[in-house]
């Protein structure tokens, strides 16, 4: 594939939106939310409804809108109703705290944030710490505040024309999952997701206007923020929208309810949904012809049994905040189970060892990457813009091998790697194991001293809800992976956990978990710690 010749002049809203009219899809549902079908001459209507009642608010070319809102119609509307008149929207993770609302606000210094009803307390709480936020709009069900979006919509003319917008213009930022600490505010592009959905969607997994598309991942992140909004608007097909958590019960009532054909989730949903499946008998996934997965590697293990069971294959892949969405992955018919697959089309990636130098085919080093849909940067963040973005390549600060047909092997991230009798450990390889053992649901996995001062491995482990954590299935653990790979690499001490802590787009927080593992020094390294609640 090559890089869409798209013109200087470029507003994304009427590429991804106002397109369809055109294109003879007026009538056709654009978007499935509970009981609303929404067309997408009704889209396009709203969307202008929601930017000509941003202009009245006063907000302007690259002012930024941020967005609290979960997934749902007025969350679309919101986000290219600020595109299409040249604001900037920021969707954000709606289940986070108020300190963390409050450094998102300032940092971005929106002008304005729409908001769901329920999280307005969060905001009023911290109101009087914003110093750039001028309005608070309430959504659509909301009587809680001087503005409410559905009153601003009903009052705003139905026709808008674009902002004369370039390609290469601040289009909507996406704030990193932070698995280090605060998010960095990633600056996307108005081309990024037309070229992000062109070479992932359409070219490498063949989604067009006939599919109907289901997200477990939400839309305030870059993974579902394709999957949910852009890659079915750009293919002209169909999105099914879900407000509450995608709890394992609740996403097969969507498959069963709105039969969608294609079905994006991260492994734990996966994980999750095989597990309800194997107790309740299930064995059908509707009309759903291919799943994807992104976020956290997919074991093979998880792979093969949801293949056994449902007769579709998982598709996983790798994308980033950074590059927008997924630049490497498995194709349909082309699987290679424990692969992270083979590079998109119109991606380029590079293997680099400490000193930036090309590794060769079966050697894991550093994966950089370079593409179009490639943030311009992190917004108020000089330093760490140029530690990743570096020229034309991204350093991912994923550990990655090649084999000789193209496949991409994940090892872990670059600061995950430690060393036990002075032999490399990485997390990834320890947790494929575990996720072999029938009694697994997850894991992670960690390095911790012993009274000694010495590096030993430590996995926290997620059980399936019918086995009782005992010493009996530490010891039974701990052989199963001495089995099944390197001795040095086998858990000196396990620790059972009923969740495990998560970034909002499926990555395991170790941070989290060496907090737990320092809060916990000077006990046995031999003891079992049971059933700690790490909620993310």
């Amino acid at each position: 594939m090559s890089v869409p010749e798209l013109p200087e002049r470029l507003n994304a809203a009427t590429v991804l939106v106002d397109s369809h009219l055109a294109a003879g899809r007026g009538e056709k549902p654009a978007i499935l939310s509970g009981d609303e079908v929404i067309t997408y001459a009704k889209l396009v209507e709203n969307v202008n409804r929601v930017g000509n009642a941003l202009r009245a608010l006063g907000v302007r070319v690259e002012q930024r809108v941020a967005i609290l809102m979960r997934d749902c119609p007025e969350c679309v509307y919101a986000f290219f109703g600020a595109m299409k008149i040249g604001a900037v929207p920021i969707p954000i993770n709606t289940i986070l705290g108020a300190k963390d609302y409050e450094y998102i606000l300032n940092d971005s210094r929106a002008h304005v944030l729409i908001v769901e009803p329920d999280l307005l307390n969060h905001i009023m709480e911290i109101r009087a710490h914003l110093d750039f936020l001028e309005h608070i709009v309430v959504g659509e069900t909301g009587d809680g505040g001087p503005l409410v979006l559905r009153n601003l919509m009903a009052k705003a003319s139905p026709k808008l024309e674009a902002a004369k917008t370039t390609k290469d213009d601040a289009a909507f930022w996406l704030y990193s999952s932070g698995t280090t600490g605060y998010p960095k505010g990633t600056v996307h592009l108005h081309h990024d997701m037309i070229v992000s959905a062109d070479a992932y969607a359409r070219d490498t997994i063949g989604m067009t206007e006939d599919d109907v598309s289901f997200s477990v991942a939400k839309l305030f992140f870059a993974y579902g923020l394709g999957n949910g909004l852009y890659f079915p608007l750009r293919t002209g097909g169909t999105t099914v929208l879900l407000r509450e958590r995608p709890l394992p019960d609740k996403a097969f009532e969507m498959v069963d309810r709105y039969q969608p054909t294609v079905f994006f989730g991260v492994p734990t949903s996966y994980a999750s949904m095989l597990h309800l499946a194997e107790k309740t008998g299930r064995t059908k996934l509707g009309k759903v012809r291919m799943c994807v997965s992104a976020g956290e590697p997919l074991p093979k293990p998880l792979f093969e049994k949801w293949r056994k069971r449902f007769g579709v294959d998982i598709l996983d892949g790798i994308g980033s905040t950074e590059i927008l969405h997924i630049y490497i992955s498995n194709r349909p018919g082309k699987t290679r189970p424990g692969s992270t697959g083979q590079i998109v089309p119109g991606y380029e990636a590079m293997i680099v060892d400490d000193d930036g130098r090309e590794l060769p085919p079966g050697h894991t080093g550093t994966l950089l990457i370079k593409g179009e849909s490639v943030a311009a940067g992190y917004w108020n963040k000089h330093e760490q813009t140029k530690e990743t973005f570096r020229g034309e390549w991204v350093n991912t600060h994923d550990k990655f091998s090649v084999d000789a047909d193209g496949y991409y092997w994940y090892s872990g991230r670059t600061d995950d790697m430690f060393k036990v009798s002075g032999l490399a450990v990485w997390p990834a390889d320890v947790e494929h194991v575990l996720h072999e053992h029938p009694a697994v649901l997850e894991s992670g996995v960690i390095g911790v001293q012993d009274e000694d001062g010495l590096t030993k491995v430590r996995a926290y482990v997620v059980l399936k809800d019918n086995c009782p954590p005992t010493q009996e299935l530490v010891r039974e653990l701990q052989a199963f992976v001495k089995s099944n790979t390197a001795p040095h690499k086998y858990p000196r001490s396990i620790v059972f956990i009923k969740e495990m802590p998560k970034t909002a787009s499926g990555k395991i927080q170790r941070y989290k978990l060496r907090k737990m593992a320092a809060a916990h020094v000077g006990k046995s390294h031999a003891d079992v710690i049971s059933h700690h609640d790490l909620s993310p």
